[in-house]
């Protein structure tokens, strides 16, 4: 009698989908059915009192496009792509240095300072913030103490301190991937570029950004859909003034007890964030093939 070792050895197919098959069970359940029930209900409507009626239409859909609900959109976006250009430059420039310019120790110990604040939690790190840009906060006393400025400046409850706080929680996201292409970057192409008469500037251009074209694409990947989606750091640096979408979504959940329409915007923002991405590779793509 064959045992089962047996017959799984002689259908390779049938024991690689037994060895995954608590994987993908635990995706279908956590992952794939919450989304399915979450787009059915964006269709469904608000009944009293919060809860479901299933009467399905496009009225939710139809009114996330209301001239209000774009105003957030696009904040979302513009801040979004904001916190990413600036990750991309500040993350480049420190992965770059970590990969290529630091040997020894020290490359370890520098790593350890991009994964240091992932060790406290996020909420903490955000209210820091809040103690930095507050009225009687780091920098306002500094500026007051060197006669800078004679009062406080409104550096608390800004889309500047919105933006701050957004690149500082999501530079690690860009480094740590550009630092991980970066770091098996062959030296010797450096070394012929520059023997055939590029400048540091050429061969950074030419040899140096399209072999990490992956790694910034991934961490801009990171970045943007965190920041698109982010409502923690709006709503604590921001205030009602610097509304997210993220802080759209979650008002709709928790404060106005309307799931049908916040799973529509959900579902928006996640096929924007997807649209964005796509085009975005195309672009990075067919921009590094005309480098190389």
């Amino acid at each position: 009698m064959e045992t089962p070792s047996q017959f799984f050895r002689r259908r390779p197919r049938l024991r690689t989908l037994a060895l995954l098959s608590g994987s993908l069970f635990f995706l279908a359940g956590l992952f794939l059915l919450p989304l399915v029930y979450l787009f059915a209900v964006s269709f469904a409507q608000r009944a009293r009192y919060g809860t479901i009626q299933w009467i399905f239409s496009l009225q939710n859909y139809l009114r996330a496009f209301h001239p209000l609900y774009l105003e957030i959109y696009w904040r979302s976006l513009w801040i979004a792509l904001a916190t990413t250009l600036v990750c991309a430059v500040l993350g480049y420039v420190v992965a770059y240095a970590i990969a290529v310019r630091v040997a020894g120790a020290w490359k370890s110990v520098l790593l350890m300072l991009v994964v240091i604040p992932f060790w406290t939690s996020y909420l903490i790190r955000t209210y820091a913030w809040m103690l930095i840009f507050r009225a009687q906060g780091v920098i306002n006393d500094a500026l007051l103490w060197l006669g800078l400025i004679h009062q406080p400046l409104q550096l608390l409850y800004t889309t500047f301190a919105v933006f701050v706080g957004l690149v500082y929680a999501q530079l690690p996201f860009m480094i740590l991937p550009l630092y991980a292409v970066l770091r098996n970057l062959d030296p010797a192409l450096l070394e012929a570029a520059q023997d055939l008469g590029a400048g540091r500037w050429r061969t950074f251009l030419r040899v140096t950004l399209p072999l990490s074209s992956s790694g910034l694409a991934a961490g801009s990947a990171l970045v943007f859909i965190s920041a698109a989606g982010a409502f923690i750091t709006p709503d604590l640096l921001g205030g009602a003034r610097s509304m997210m979408v993220g802080n759209l979504i979650q008002d709709q959940f928790a404060v106005a007890r309307n799931q049908p329409f916040g799973s529509a915007v959900a579902f928006l923002l996640t096929f924007g964030v997807l649209a964005l991405l796509l085009v975005s590779r195309h672009s990075s793509e067919r921009g590094a093939r005309e480098l190389l």
